[in-house]
This record gives C-alpha cells, structure tokens and sequence, in this order.
C-alpha cells in the first residue's frame, strides 16, 4: 500500500497522518506549514504538531542516505530546501486560484442578478410614469416634467457637523482626563531612565506572519492581557500572537493589500475589538466573541478612496480616527460603525494621524513636511506645524505626550523634533545621523520618554534632559514598537520576528 504527501503529491519519507482530517503528509512539509499558518492546509481546521500521528509502515522505505555519505552534501541539502518551499508555494497558489475562481463565480452571479433587477425597476419606473400621465390627462391636472433618476452619493455629516451625542462624549471625556493629567505623576513603580538604560533583548517571538512577502508592519500590545499582541504584516493578515503559551490565536484575514496599522479597542463591559487599517483603503473590525473564543468579523469600514495611512482610538474608546491619503481625515462610531465625521479636503494627502490625549484635537503629517492640528469638535485647522530652511520630507509618524503639551514628529528625513504646543514652536531637535530614517516615533504612557524607530534599530531618550538612554540595534530596522506596561518593557517590531527588551531576568 503507497501513501501520497497531499502537499508535495510524492510518497512521503516520513509520512505522518492529521488525526483531525485524515491525510497524509510529509512531515517536514506539514510542520514547516503549522509554523506559518497553524491551520490543516486542506481543511483550513486549527492544527498543531500534537495532532499529528506517525505511520510505522513495514517494511520500511529505504531512508536518504545521511549527508556526510554523499559527494554534494551542501547542494542536495540547498536543493532539497528550495523544493520544499517550491511546493508550499505551489500548494499556496492552487488554494488561491481555487479560492479566486470561487469569488468570481459569486461576483459575475451578483452583476447578473443586479442587472435583472435594474432592469425591472426601469420597467415599473416607466410603467409608473404612463400610468400618471394616464390619470392626469383624464383628471386634467398638468404634470411637472420628470428631472431623471436621483443620484445616489456616499451620506456623510457636514464638515463640522458631529452629532450632538457624539460632542457631548467628547467634551466630557475631555474635561474628566484633562483635569486629571494636570495632577497626574508616573505611578509608583514605573520605570525610571536608570532602569531603561540597562535593558536588553530578553524575548524574541521569531517566525511571524508568511515569509513572502515577509515583514511585520505594524505592532499592537493589550492593556488588559499583557502577553496577548497584535501584529500587520505585508502578507495582508492579522495575527494575535500570546506570548506566555507561545502560540497563534488567530489569524484575521480579509485585506487585499499590506496592513499598515492595528491596535485593541479595550473597554470594560465590552467585547474587545481588534481594528486593523490597510493599503487597500479600509479598515476593518472584529469583535471577540466570549461563547467560542473566537475573533469574528464584525464591519468593515469603506469611506476613504485612498490608502489608510493613520488609525488611533479615541479616548472615549467608543469613536476611531482614520487618516488617508486621499487628503480627509474621519471619525467613526465603535458601536454602530456609522461614519460621524469626515473632514473636507485638504490640499496635501495625509500620511500620518494621532489623537491628543485629551480627545479634542487630530494630528496628521502630509508629504510636504506639514503637520496640520485640527479640533476635532469643528473641523477647523487649531494649527499649522512646519520647521524652517529644510528640504521637502514626509511626516510618516508622529506621537502626542501623554500630558498633551507635546508633539513629536520627524523635521528631515534623519532627525525628529519636539513640537511645544502651547507655543507652537520647536522646543527641541534630535539629530540621529544621516544613515538613520525614521518609522516610527512615540511618547510612553507617563510621557517621561521618547522612542524613536528607524532603519538602524530603535533609540529611547529622556524628555526634557534629551539624553539618550538606550540603543537596539540587534535586529536591525524596526517598523513599530510599543511602551509596555509601566515602562517595564519594549515591544519592536522588526522583520518577521517580535523582540521584547527590558530588564535582564
């Protein structure tokens, strides 16, 4: 009796078989497949190497012979590798296809039916109109003449215009946390620069998201469960990853395009909502279902023609911020997921898009080296950042201060500079090399430190002194990072694999 791999299509060396659905596999081939994915690659069924069951065949199948026996060693090994990722690939691909052709034969039956039912509504349309005419020719009464069919367009509030509910949460959202950050100091037990200065990479989550087209985009950690993270990647998914059990908890998929940004919407009482903006012009929302453990979709969100380029939750966690690069900004009911707000637009696309603390105003960066602040309440422009005698750069990132005085945002393409708000004018410049470009920058939770990402690793100052505390340049570019709880830690982001640096253990 033969076995068949279900990957490869060839008698497998080791074969193993999916107690879950019955096939049989190579078992390098599935288990190179359970790291990326974690799911059965016929089935699409939750998978681990637990399930797995070796066949004893007897007599056994004269095994390879070892490579310290052959004259090529390394070039059998290098060309048994690139088959092997040949037919992941391949499979990859099939399931696409199949997948595709599935999505056009829904798309071309949906046009087919629209086109039916268009059709009959201009025949009752017609025959409506015939009809009037009918009856007012008989009754003697004149008919206005018809204008033509109603153009339908995307219904959105006036610039300016925010429902009076939707202003009243703001506003006392901004008078509770305004009055309380005044007060406010760093908790006991925070970390402090001396603590900063002697951390290092203490964890390292390798292997994340599919390695083509490899890279992690985006990074997300929760307050409520602080092992639990999310990352984007180029592959278009959306993991959330628990880093105590080391394990997938899901992988969200629905984007067409890279993932540009994620982040939690955590609010007690709630279902906690994982959010997620792409470069394929939405955002999209799922919401933890607590009777399956399960993260289910729950909207998707499709105001802006252009690529998102900015996503924060508002403080009151019932409203989020998207920005676009179709040069409007919006703002979107977390309970309904109705648009409330979309700004009117701007001369300059929008790269970039943070929320003040407090909760009145939106910051977003434009590729012309302006920062525009806006009151989130009007609509109207509160001001205009932009430094002096520099050469045209793109604003990618930008971070308000926790105490919202501060705005910290690229000034060239290798230095970051200090916005004091309440000037508004530069109140400190950090030089980082010419070799440096920035990715990412951000304020901690007690706005006592300065993070700031680029392509040769991540640097934390202290504010107000500016001295720099730390370096990590050992995994090389860092697309995003993260404070985490009580300054303890520091996620970074950076390739396919997630490092946490903190103190030595």
């Amino acid at each position: 009796m033969s076995f068949f791999c279900a990957i490869s299509g060839e008698p497998p060396q080791d074969p193993v078989v999916s107690s879950k659905s019955g096939h049989v596999y190579e078992r390098r081939l599935i288990l190179k497949y359970i790291n990326e994915n974690g799911t059965d690659p016929i089935t699409g069924d939750k998978l681990e190497e637990s399930d797995l069951v070796s066949v004893k065949a007897n007599p056994k199948a004269a095994p390879p012979r070892p490579p310290n026996a052959t004259s090529i060693p390394a070039l059998l090994q290098t060309l048994q590798n690139e088959w092997d990722a040949t037919m992941l690939e391949t499979f990859a691909l099939r399931q696409q296809y199949n997948s595709l052709r599935q999505e056009l034969s829904y798309a071309l039956y949906a046009q087919d039916a629209a086109q039916r039912v268009v059709a009959r509504l201009i025949k009752e349309r017609d025959a409506a109109r015939e009809a009037l005419s009918n009856v007012a020719a008989t009754m003697n009464v004149e008919v206005p003449t018809a204008a033509g069919d109603v153009e339908m367009s995307e219904s959105a509030p006036d610039a300016g215009g925010l429902p009076a509910d939707t202003l009243k949460q703001i506003d006392e959202t901004h008078q509770k946390l305004s009055a309380a950050r005044k007060k406010r100091k760093a908790p006991e037990g925070y970390a402090t620069a001396a603590d900063i200065k002697g951390y290092t990479n203490k964890h390292t989550i390798p292997s994340l998201h599919s390695p083509s087209p490899a890279g992690i985009t985006s990074l997300a950690v929760s307050t409520a469960n602080p092992s639990q993270f999310l990352t984007g990647g180029n592959d278009k998914v959306v993991q959330l990853y628990d880093r105590s059990t080391d394990k997938v908890l899901a992988q969200l998929k629905g984007h067409t395009k890279k993932v540009t940004h994620v982040a939690f919407r955590e609010r007690e009482g709630e279902p906690t909502l994982v959010l997620s903006a792409s470069a394929d012009k939405i955002a999209k929302v799922w919401a933890h279902d607590e009777a399956s453990g399960e993260y289910i979709p729950k909207a998707t969100i499709r105001t802006h023609k252009g690529d998102i380029t900015g996503l924060r939750v508002h403080p009151t966690s019932t409203l989020l911020a998207l920005g676009s690069a179709d040069r409007t900004w919006s703002l979107h009911d977390l309970t309904t997921f109705n648009q409330v707000f979309r700004s009117p637009e701007s001369e300059e696309a929008f790269t970039s898009l943070d929320v003040h603390p407090d909760g009145t105003l939106v910051a977003v960066g434009t590729p012309g080296g302006l920062i525009q602040v806006f009151d989130i309440r009007t609509g109207a422009v509160a001001a205009s950042l932009q430094p002096e005698g520099v050469a045209p750069f793109t604003v990618n990132t930008l971070s308000f201060s926790e105490n919202g005085y501060h705005l910290a945002a690229p000034d060239s393409l290798s230095s970051v500079a200090v916005w004091d708000l309440r000037k508004p004018k530069i109140a400190k410049s950090l030089a980082l090399g010419d070799a440096f470009k920035v990715t990412r920058v951000a304020y901690d939770a007690s706005a006592g430190f300065l993070g700031v990402a680029g392509n040769e690793g991540l640097r934390v100052f202290a504010h107000k002194s500016w001295e720099e505390l730390a370096r990590f340049e050992e995994g090389g570019e860092v697309a995003d990072f993260v404070f985490g709880a009580q300054g303890k830690e520091i996620w970074g982001a950076t390739g396919r694999e997630v490092r946490v640096w903190g103190a030595a253990e």
